[in-house]
């Protein structure tokens, strides 16, 4: 399986104090975006202090005006409120989405947290409708727990 494949990498990435936390959350980016044919926008966004707004962070894919997201506005801000996982098959369908490209057909979100207190979250995008398992949820759970050693 893949994912088992690639925790090893993601720990391995963690690890590697020679670089800052941004370079290695970037290279956790780079990492799943290529390995993972349908993770096609990947990308980290924070709490801004005691703001109740999300800054982006690194990410890899197409640029993005959404650099700033306020809690409850699309998929990332409803994440920032419900301190939940949110997995969206067709965006679509989605009344509080904000598109990032015409050719998001998917997306799913997963929040960090740092001593119980959701700091921020992993956003993935996908070009291929519905393509997220639970098996893709388990693995970004288990991302977002390392990234949180970081921060």
């Amino acid at each position: 399986m893949i994912f088992e494949d690639l925790k090893t990498q993601v720990e391995t990435i963690i690890a590697n104090t020679k670089k800052t936390a941004g370079e290695r959350l970037l290279d956790i980016c780079e990492l799943l975006e290529t390995q993972v044919e349908y993770y096609n926008w990947v990308g980290f966004y924070f709490r801004n202090g005691d703001k109740e707004e999300l800054h982006l962070g690194p990410y890899v894919g197409e640029p993005t005006d959404h650099t700033v997201i306020p809690f409850g506005k699309g998929i990332c801000g409803q994440v920032a409120v419900s301190n939940e996982n949110f997995v969206v098959p067709d965006v679509a369908a989605q009344d509080n989405y904000i598109a990032c490209s015409i050719t998001v057909k998917a997306e799913i979100v997963v929040p960090i947290f740092v001593n119980g207190e959701n700091i921020g979250q992993i956003d993935i995008d996908s070009n291929t409708p519905d393509p997220f398992t639970q098996a893709d949820e388990r693995f970004l759970e288990f991302v977002c727990a390392q990234v949180a050693t970081l921060l």
